[in-house]
């Protein structure tokens, strides 16, 4: 199963720059958006076989997150946005619940500059890792977005001058540790634990072109399912955008998942599955 994460930085823009083209040629299971910076209905893209998720900030033309789900994996079983009803005005957060795992896709604030935001950002943070441990409690969770945080001194070109800048400050470094020690994987870093690759340039002074750049975008796993990632990549040939998408691929199944879920999941899953069969056949006009 595949999992794609890209900051657009305006999907109407993106749209302008190859992103059909680009989202064709991925094929993913899910593709996640952040930084969507409009309203649900301004976008002219409906891919057929996905079903579209969006949450847009109240304030017209800022921040704003996005999922396509393919239709052949089924509906939902839920969808919610922001963080337990909390922290939902600028639209940051889509979880989707199916029977064998959360998506959660989110764009975390940035601590602007002098780290203005940066009480805000904490109080966020706090509440996204509380939010995720509780859904980790019930079942696996897969969750991607710009976190903007540089991780380690590993993490950005020029970690020595941006120390205590917003993105690679002590407190957003120390948030996202705590999020990885409440029992998630940072999935890029489990696979390439010395590789040196960015997501996101500034647009001043050729910062791309000099790859003088940060990785701030991921996709994190709760820990079980850390040893089921079978690729983690930057897809830093693709353009359009500041940020260039991230992605995994997951080996999800009924067989490799019965050791990390309870019987009673065993049994959603296993009805889920004859529900969303049946309304394959009903929707493709097949007749037994």
């Amino acid at each position: 199963m595949k999992f794609v994460s890209w900051n657009v930085n305006g999907f109407r823009a993106v749209l302008n720059k190859g992103f059909k083209e680009i989202f064709k040629d991925i094929d993913a299971d899910f593709f996640c958006l952040q930084e969507t910076k409009m309203q649900e209905g301004q976008a002219d893209f409906h891919p057929e076989d996905y079903n579209e998720y969006y949450n847009c900030a109240e304030r017209k033309g800022y921040s704003g997150t996005a999922i396509f789900a393919k239709k052949s994996l089924g509906e939902p079983l839920s969808v919610a946005y922001g963080i337990d009803g909390e922290h939902n005005d600028e639209g940051r957060v889509i979880t989707l619940e199916y029977p064998d795992f959360y998506l959660v896709t989110c764009y975390v604030p940035n601590a602007k500059d002098g780290l203005a935001r940066i009480d805000y950002r904490c109080e966020f943070e706090d509440a996204i890792r509380e939010y995720m441990a509780g859904l980790d409690k019930k079942k696996p969770v897969i969750y991607c977005g710009d976190l903007n945080v540089a991780h380690n001194e590993i993490d950005l070109k020029n970690p020595g001058p941006n120390r205590g800048n917003a993105g690679f400050s002590d407190e957003e470094r120390g948030k996202f540790g705590e999020l990885l020690n409440a029992g998630f994987t940072d999935t890029f870093r489990h696979m390439y634990p010395e590789e040196v690759k960015y997501s996101w340039w500034s647009y001043r002074m050729k910062a791309r072109e000099r790859n003088a750049g940060w990785r701030i975008d991921y996709f994190l796993v709760s820990n079980r399912l850390a040893d089921k990632v079978k690729s983690a990549e930057i897809l830093n040939d693709v353009y359009g955008s500041d940020h260039c998408p991230v992605a995994i691929e997951l080996e999800l199944n009924k067989t490799n998942l019965s050791n990390l879920l309870t019987d009673e999941e065993i049994e959603k899953i296993n009805a889920y599955d004859d529900y969303r069969d049946i309304a394959i056949e009903e929707r493709e006009g097949i007749i037994l």
